[in-house]
């Protein structure tokens, strides 16, 4: 008998390609996707039961479908649908205990997968260089889709403690880019003029969504000879790139804005419905964050293919031409820096990484 898949959150698409991908696995007998909404795209041939996961009936569909492993991928930062923050906290933490207690009640679960994401550290004016997976943050996000991913995360250890016979693998992703991913950091990218904090050019790290994918099926089986896929992994591209770096490569011209004043402006591209310059995002934006991913490939045995700099390429490659031609202003960076005598001031080729000792903390 294969395996039968119970996934959560299937009406986003990215989602909906991972469920799409799960009914190929030849020890894959059956996926179950689970969402209050219906989705728009196809599943591939799979179950989908609508369902509110902040509702006790999980714990219902788990027994009725025998599922044996569990990929939780309903904790986000954007609603599909209208509700704002105070209905993006409830789906992701009530929701998030509401199935941990159904798969707590479920004999059969073997697996739990849980989609995570590496703002769980937080960005901070005195963050170490790079994050490893048992580096507390020195500051705890205090708000936003950050804290909600804190929350579960203590959950989720609670959950492994009271059921130790099956395997939890927490995924903490870092931002997933791509051609056709929407996110809060993706729809900033795509503003005319990218509005950053005077003085600061923080380390971004991306992870393509392709690899996404390959990382949770990884994550949803069986370990591979010489791997383990339970525990916490940073998930995240080689290298990093600087905010300057890639909006030159976007051809988008930046908008140095007194961090004071930067709050303001955030409200201000909300209200406008430009894009969700969360507090969250700010800080990001301000401080950068960038983590280790050695336990990725030594202990998971996962490399992805897109660098942080190949993820941003190919994002880059789906979207509308800048304001500013990205060849022309890397010239005139270049030229600028040999008229300046600044040492190494060429910027790197479009599909360069930049390695993260290499940058210094701004």
């Amino acid at each position: 008998m294969g395996r039968t898949v119970l996934v959560t959150g299937v009406a986003r698409p990215l989602v909906g390609r991972l469920v799409r991908r799960l009914m190929r696995e030849p020890d894959v007998d059956r996926v179950v996707g689970v969402d209050a909404r219906a989705p728009e795209h196809q599943l591939g041939g799979a179950d989908f039961v609508p369902a509110d996961i902040r509702h006790p009936v999980l714990a219902r569909i788990l027994v009725e479908h025998r599922v044996d492993t569990v990929m939780h991928m309903d904790v986000t930062g954007t609603p599909l649908t209208r509700g704002g923050r105070g209905a993006v906290k409830e789906n992701n933490v009530i929701g998030s205990m509401q199935l941990l207690g159904a798969c707590q009640q479920a004999p059969r679960v073997r697996r739990l997968v849980v989609k995570s994401t590496t703002s769980v550290y937080g960005s901070a004016p005195r963050d170490p260089a790079v994050f490893t997976e048992s580096t507390p943050p020195k500051a705890l996000p205090s708000g936003g889709f950050a804290k909600d991913a804190v929350e579960v995360e203590g959950y989720v250890r609670g959950f492994a403690r009271r059921r130790p016979d099956v395997a939890v693998c927490v995924l903490r992703f870092a931002n997933i880019l791509g051609p056709r991913v929407d996110t809060p950091l993706a729809e900033y990218l795509a503003l005319p003029a990218l509005p950053t904090v005077l003085g600061y050019d923080p380390r971004l790290q991306f992870v393509h969504e392709d690899d996404v994918i390959e990382v949770l099926l990884l994550a949803a089986g069986e370990p591979r000879r010489g791997t383990i896929n339970s525990g916490t992994f940073n998930i995240a591209g080689e290298g990093v790139l600087l905010l300057s770096q890639a909006a030159r490569r976007l051809g988008r011209p930046t908008v140095p804005v007194p961090l004071p004043a930067v709050t303001w402006v955030g409200s201000a591209l909300r209200f406008a419905g430009m894009t969700d310059f969360s507090p969250e995002q700010i800080r990001l934006l301000t401080h950068g964050r960038v983590v280790e991913t050695t336990q990725m490939r030594e202990l998971l045995g996962f490399t992805p293919e897109y660098s942080t700099a190949g993820a941003f390429a190919d994002f880059a490659a789906g979207r509308a031409a800048g304001l500013l031609p990205p060849r022309e202003v890397r010239r005139a960076v270049d030229a600028v820096g040999e008229l300046l005598g600044v040492p190494g001031a060429r910027t790197p080729a479009q599909g360069d990484g930049v390695a993260k000792e290499s940058v210094p903390d701004g």
